[in-house]
């Protein structure tokens, strides 16, 4: 079947937070790499990827393209699933014999709920969807196809449940559909040179944060891996494609969950002479941060979360403070540059551990922060929490405002969500607007004018976004 892999367009100023698909805006414009529809689509001859949010394609460019394909396979999310739903109405009425399917986290967990809402779509998948996907592109009748929950007339049937993908060194590389369907400038992250690339060199994560997304839903909490050797080939054949890179990274929930291979990783890549960055928990020991760093290793993307001890506990972080700061004093001793992420309304805030939070982050001093809103996604433990202790403020799916901007969706007899809404504001002022830092990131403009013209654009977004959340909520 002809196919068409689709990141549907996001509507105007759409910025879901962690759990959205990727293009998200957040703070800034940014648009992470759509790897989880590319992975199928380079497993699919004569398949396509649009990504549209990146692309900046309208709904009616994109419906035109209907007519053209028989299978479309959709990305969605929890906040982004009544826009999506609608896009694929447009699709169906365009091209009434166009087979159509949702995959992501939003219907993994709530397979019957999605098919039932999406009344254009066929088919939606209920885990990993790689090989599902080239099944059915292959003509597999849907009945037979493992991993799914389709629309039989009137009726919902859910198929038996497909393993989880062992193997990830068969799974084929993205990076030729990343050269022939995607345009790499089009991809920013403000923690990121530009243009950079990433993608993902393994599935899972053992750690078990409540609040977690993916290894909750898809991938599950075993970290499976594509050998070090594959990875390595990968960057290579990606070098050869995209000699402008100036950045790779490595999008894998937490790059560092296997010692041992980071090591082996981090000497193969050093020996190519590429710049990388990669996700990474704070607990990763100084002689792993020193292989790493010798190797070509940039920036580290952490989730510290909150400064709080007990707030870590609720969430089973699995790392403390303690741990973290000493970490982080590692890093900076060795030049690591870190973009730390931090979560404010996580069980147990209160406005004195946001307080604890700002004056955390602004000691342990990571180079760039991003602040989240706490959201609880359905699959997570924190969603079952938040059910059973009445913390839920809207119903689940309504986690972004009619503005597209992400709301707090979670809140507590002791702190309203209109507190925890504000305290993001003020989280972003407190460690952004003093003298240390501004001090940091105007000499580092300095030191490049690409630099200080992308700062200079960024600051722009960023206090833009800033307006925007003091006039919604």
């Amino acid at each position: 079947m002809k196919t068409l892999f689709l990141n549907p367009p996001s509507f105007e100023g759409f910025d879901g937070g962690a759990g959205s698909r990727y293009q998200a805006r957040r703070e800034i414009r940014s648009f992470w790499y759509p790897t989880w529809l590319a992975q199928p689509a380079a497993m699919v001859p004569n398949s396509r990827l649009v990504d549209a949010p990146a692309n900046g394609l309208s709904v009616e460019s994109v419906v035109a393209l209907a007519p053209d394909y028989e299978l479309c396979v959709m990305h969605t999310s929890t906040p982004s699933f009544d826009n999506d739903i609608k896009i694929a109405e447009a699709l169906k009425a365009a091209n009434p014999k166009l087979v159509i399917g949702l995959v992501g986290a939003h219907v993994a967990v709530n397979p019957d709920p999605s098919i039932r809402a999406a009344t254009a779509c066929d088919f939606v998948a209920n885990g990993e969807f790689d090989y599902t996907i080239q099944e059915i592109a292959a003509g597999r009748p849907l009945a037979e196809v493992a991993g799914i929950t389709y629309r039989d007339g009137e009726r919902y049937v859910r198929t038996a449940d497909r393993p989880v993908i062992e193997d990830m060194d068969a799974l084929p590389s993205v990076i030729d559909i990343y050269r022939r369907d995607l345009v790499i400038e089009d991809y920013f992250i403000g923690y990121l040179q530009h243009p950079y690339l990433s993608f993902y060199t393994g599935r899972g994560c053992k750690s078990r944060c409540t609040f977690c997304l993916w290894p909750q839903t898809i991938a599950g909490h075993r970290y499976r891996t594509r050998s070090p050797a594959v990875v390595a080939e990968e960057v290579r054949q990606a070098q050869a494609y995209f000699p402008q890179v100036k950045e790779f990274f490595f999008d894998d929930d937490t790059f560092t969950d296997d010692l041992p291979r980071v090591a082996e990783t981090a000497r193969l890549l050093g020996k190519l002479g590429v710049t990388w960055s990669c996700n990474a928990k704070a607990n990763v020991p100084y002689e792993t941060l020193k292989i790493m760093k010798e190797n070509g290793l940039r920036l580290l993307l952490v989730g510290y979360e909150s400064g709080n001890r007990q707030i870590l506990l609720n969430i089973k972080k699995g790392v403390s403070t303690d741990m973290a700061r000493r970490f982080t004093a590692d890093c900076h001793r060795l030049g690591i540059t870190i973009h730390g992420t931090f979560i404010v309304g996580l069980p147990g805030e209160t406005k004195e551990t946001i307080e604890e939070t700002i004056r955390y982050a602004r000691d342990i001093n990571p180079h760039t922060i991003q602040v989240s809103l706490a959201a609880a996604y359905p699959g997570t433990s924190l969603y079952a929490q938040a059910q059973s202790n009445h913390w839920l403020r809207r119903p689940a799916g309504d986690v972004v405002a009619d503005n597209g901007l992400q709301i707090s969706s979670l809140e507590y007899p002791h702190l309203s969500h209109a507190e925890i809404f504000e305290s993001l504001a003020t989280f972003y002022k407190r460690f952004y607007f003093r003298p240390r830092k501004i001090g940091e990131i105007t000499w580092e403009m300095l030191k490049s004018w690409t630099l200080l013209k992308r700062r200079l654009r960024e600051g722009v977004e960023f206090f833009q976004f800033l307006s925007q959340r003091n006039a919604g909520g």
